[in-house]
Order: C-alpha cells, then structure tokens, then sequence
C-alpha cells in the first residue's frame, strides 16, 4: 500500500514563497506604441541621414563563436539549399524577403546563423564562396531599413556571426564586395545604438546589446559605443538571470542561448588582447550551475516551459568553457527549479510560478511537475517542448501539438476539472492562474523531501493544490502526497466539487503493466529494470488507468509513449491521493 511521505527531522531545509512578478501582464499599450513608432522612425530619411558614416577599412580581431555548425546543414547549403525549421529554400532564386518561410527561418536566416553551417566544412575555399554569394544576396535586398531584418535582436545576432566568422566572408579579393560588407557592419551598429536599449528586458535586448559591443570593441574607434554597450549589459543580466542563476523566464532553452551568446560576445576583448569585463564570467559563473542542476541521469535537460530537451552535447561544451562548467547547483530559491538525488535516481521538479506575460510568449502551464530518471533512463517526463529543437532540418511541430504541450495535462502533476492552472491565452502567453507556490524543503537520514502547493485553482474552483515527495536516501523509492484543499473563505465563491486526473507521464521505451488489485502497475524500462507503482486514496473512490501519450525529443521526433491516470472527484472540495514508486532489485 502507498504510504504518504512523511516529513523527516530537518538538518537541510528551506523554506517560502515565490510569487509571479508582473503576472498576466505583457507589454503595455504604451510600450507596444513606443515600439511601432520607433519602427516608423527607423524607416524615414532621417533615420537613414543617422546611419551615415566612415565604414572600416579593417576589423581588429575576430572573436571565437564557441557554438559549432552542423555539417550536413553545411553540406546542403554547398549543394544550393538553405534547410531550417522543416523549412528548405533553393538558392539559385531565393528571396530572403519572400513570404512563406516560418518565423524560425526567417529569424535564422536573417540572424545569419547559417555561417556557422559553412564555417565548419573542410573545403573552406568552397565554404567562402557560398558564403560571400549569400551575403551579397541578403545585402543587396536589405542595403536599409527594413522592419524584420533589421529588428535589433537579429541585427545584433547577423552581427555577431559577421564578425566571428569575418574570415569566411571577408576573405574575397572584390575590394567593391569587401567595402560593401565592412560598411553594413558599421551601419548595422549605428541602428543598434539606438535600437538596442528600446527593446523589452528579455533575451533579445541581450542579443542586441552583445553585438552592439561586440562591434565596438572590433570596429576600430569604438570604444565609446562599447562602454555604452556594456552598460546596457551591466543592467539587465541581473534583472534576466537571477541571484541562484535560473534564467527569468524560466525556460532552459533560454539559459543555454544566453550562456552561448556571453561565451562568444566575451572572446570580442581576447580577441583584440585585452581580459572580458567581468560581468560576463561573473554571469555564466551563477548560470551554467543552476542550468546543469537541471540535468536527469541521461545528462540531458527536459521539456520545462516552452524549451525543448536539451541535449547532453551542449552542456558538454558549456562544461568546457566555463570556469564552473562542472558545478551543479541543486535548488533554486529565485528559480523555483529543485533537484532531489540519490543513488541512481534523480527527480526535478517545477516548484515556482509561471514566467510573466512579459517575459516569455511559450510559457506552460506545468506547475508542481516533475521528471525522474533512473541511470540514464527516464521514467517519469512531461510531454515536450517546440522551442530549440536541435534538429535543424526537423519539421516545426504541428501548431495543434505545440499548444497540447503547453497544457497542465501535458505535465506529469494534477489537473482539475480538465482546466489548466494557468490561463493559456491564444499568442501563447500565459493569463491568470498561479500566482504564488509555497515550498518546504527537507533534507534527513531518511531521504529529501519536498512540499510545495500553488494557487492555481483558487479562484476559478476555490481550491489550492499541494505536493509532497520523498525520495528514499538509496533512491530507490520515490513516495508522493498530492492533495487537494479547501482554499481560503474569501475564494469559494464557486463552491462545487470538481473531477481530477493525476498524470504520470513515463519516458519513452517505458511499458506498464496493470496489477490485479486495479491500483498499480509494474513498470518496465528499455534496459529491462522494474519499477513497482501502487496508489491510493484515502477513501478508496480513486481509479488508476493506463493512457496513450507522447514525448517529443530533443531533435522534434514523438515518440509514443503511456501515461498513468489517477481519476476520481473531489469531496468537499478536498482529496488525498497518495503514491509511490518502489525500484524492484538493484
């Protein structure tokens, strides 16, 4: 029978409360506003008088881009095919500004990440010169300004990537081609002067403000533009990366783009002999430790918050070029991100509110979620995620599917009358809902444990969701409490019992087994180890079904996976479901 974890006598322990600043709120009208006039200003002749100036004769280094190309990729656009996103354009008569593409070409193309495709092939000679033709193409059609190419975020990226990989494209005897390209590189830094600090705080400032410094530092007579530059810079990572190191908008997909973006803006100084500032290391220093404390035991990083699995040659690299690249950081007190471990067994969980509206457009509503690995294999996981998907060439995922992910039902966590605990609006940002999750954090002789609750059904159903885990000090049990309790008077305003589902979604190759008593299942992994689960509810109302689900991996392939279902209906606005997983042998 499934006994509920109970609380061991605290040596380790934290406590608290994490509310979601700025909440349902996006941008402003006001700021919405800002942005579209200033979109205006840039394309007047006034604008364009700005964008005058001496173009360079010569760059003073070229910085290290610590992110490398896929070959095939490469190999394709050698062939005469620019493949991303599912997306393929042939060269011969493309138009970068034909309708069509998806957003994350476009983006990719306009931020010129294809360089870095072409950089790693052996026959550079024939690299260059696919490479020189595609940049003459691009500037030949956006030579000013236009509203998508030039957007300050994937201006600071083209940036970047032009002056990383300057030896690719500048290498061409055509002294008209070369003055072309040295002068859009200073006339891109210019619009980022101005651009970069009118962004919204978030990643895409970041972007912009990283190669607005990177061109000062490498564009001879700079040095003022990248003071500024790092000013801007000296502000807001703060304000995206918090004091335990989790990324604001929670989404690790966008820690590690952040991560990469700072490891190659900070080879801009080395590469002109001079030492990075040291916001840069100080950053990645709190950043790539919490990043990896979110790693299960295949050394991957799951689905949380829009983001993709994160694959373990990424965070490889990072270990390589950071100076804490090893470290691990096990709970996050800003993040809301918590790590339980032992023996073989790891489990993280989603303890914190949902990003703000602000802050992230593919946020889920996954509250109180967990994954769990045992050694390399996952057995317990969320349904996936669309954004950062590794494999270039894969397909996007289909629209319906990436609005499923988002759902609470996609989680492995509790969900209420079908309804998810934080609002979905249709631009995939993320309404009302959970607004502040309570946690408790214990650490004994018997094992780690857990207790953490959420609001996210308080006002719509009066109720408050809580979760305890226990994970036994060999890790070979996993115990878990999820309840259901009457929120506070003020809040039952819509008095009324509700049906609930408690999903355990199993990794992938994971099979269940249904056992006679109708309330466990013996589970089974790829590797042929067995995993005992038993559930109950106090008043034995509760029913246990085994469900059809999906995993999406790191490259977007689904996988067919199942899913354990606790059903039943509250009473009295309450329940008390308990559960655990038991490791059969060793």
């Amino acid at each position: 029978m499934a006994k509920a974890p109970v609380p061991p006598p605290p040596q380790e322990d934290e406590d608290g409360s994490l509310r979601r600043t700025g909440g349902e709120r996006g941008l402003s009208l006001t700021e919405r506003m800002a942005a579209e006039v200033a979109s205006r200003l840039y394309a007047t002749p006034l604008h364009r008088l700005r964008l005058r100036g001496r173009f360079p004769l010569k760059l003073l280094g070229v910085p290290v881009d610590p992110v490398p190309g896929d070959p095939q990729i490469g190999e394709r656009i050698l062939a005469g095919r620019l493949i991303h996103a599912g997306h393929t354009a042939m060269i011969r008569d493309l138009s970068f500004a034909a309708p069509g593409p998806p957003a994350a070409w476009r983006d990719w193309a306009h931020g010129w990440q294809w360089l870095r495709d072409l950089a790693i092939m052996p026959d550079q000679k024939l690299a260059a010169q696919a490479a020189e033709a595609l940049v003459q193409r691009w500037l030949n059609e956006f030579a000013e300004f236009d509203a998508t190419a030039w957007r300050a975020d994937l201006t600071g990226t083209r940036l970047l990537l032009a002056l990383g990989h300057a030896p690719l494209i500048l290498s061409s005897s055509n002294q008209v081609y070369r003055s072309s390209l040295l002068s859009a590189i200073a006339t891109w830094a210019r619009h980022l002067d101005r651009a970069a600090r009118r962004l919204p705080e978030g990643l895409g400032r970041a972007q912009a403000l990283c190669g607005l410094y990177a061109a000062g530092t490498l564009i001879p007579g700079g040095q003022l533009r990248a003071e500024l530059a790092l000013s801007g810079l000296q502000a807001l990572l703060p304000a995206l990366v918090l004091p335990d190191g989790g990324i604001a908008s929670r989404t690790p997909v966008d820690a590690l783009a952040l991560a990469d973006l700072l490891l190659f803006t900070a080879a801009a100084p080395e590469a002109v002999g001079n030492r990075a500032p040291p916001i840069f290391a100080d950053t990645l220093a709190r950043l790539v430790p919490a990043l990896r404390g979110l790693m299960l035991g295949d050394g991957e990083i799951g689905a949380w918050h829009g983001g993709a699995v994160i694959g373990g040659d990424a965070l490889d690299r990072m270990a390589r070029r950071t100076a804490t690249g090893t470290e691990l950081r096990r709970g996050g007190r800003w993040s809301g991100y918590y790590r339980l471990s032992a023996g073989r067994s790891v489990v993280v969980v989603d303890a914190g509110p949902p990003p703000a509206a602000r802050l992230s457009n593919h946020g889920h509503a996954g509250t109180l979620a967990f994954e769990m690995s045992d050694g390399a294999e996952r057995l317990i996981t969320n349904c996936g995620g669309a954004n950062g998907l590794g494999r270039a060439t894969a397909p996007p995922l289909a629209p319906a599917l990436v609005s499923g992910l988002c759902t609470t039902a996609a989680h492995s966590t509790l969900v209420i009358a079908d309804t998810n605990s934080t609002r979905i609006r249709e631009d995939g940002t993320l309404g009302a809902g959970v607004d502040e999750v309570t946690l408790a954090l214990r650490t004994a002789e018997g094992g780690q444990y857990l207790d953490a609750s959420h609001d996210g059904y308080a006002r719509r159903f009066g109720m408050i969701v809580r979760r305890r885990l226990l994970l036994t000090v060999d890790g070979a049990e996993l115990a878990g409490e999820d309840l259901i309790e009457a929120g506070p008077a003020r809040l039952l305003r819509r008095r009324g019992d509700r049906d609930f589902d408690l999903r355990f979604h199993l990794g992938p190759g994971v099979s269940a087994t249904p056992t006679a008593d109708g309330m466990g299942a013996l589970l089974k992994t790829p590797a042929g180890r067995i995993w005992a689960f038993k559930a109950r509810r106090e008043d034995g109302t509760a029913a246990l079904g085994i469900e059809a689900s999906i995993w999406v991996d790191a490259d977007g392939a689904v996988h067919r996976t199942q899913q354990l279902v606790i059903s039943g209906r509250t009473s009295k606005l309450a329940a008390d479901l308990h559960w655990n997983f038991k490791r059969a042998g060793k």
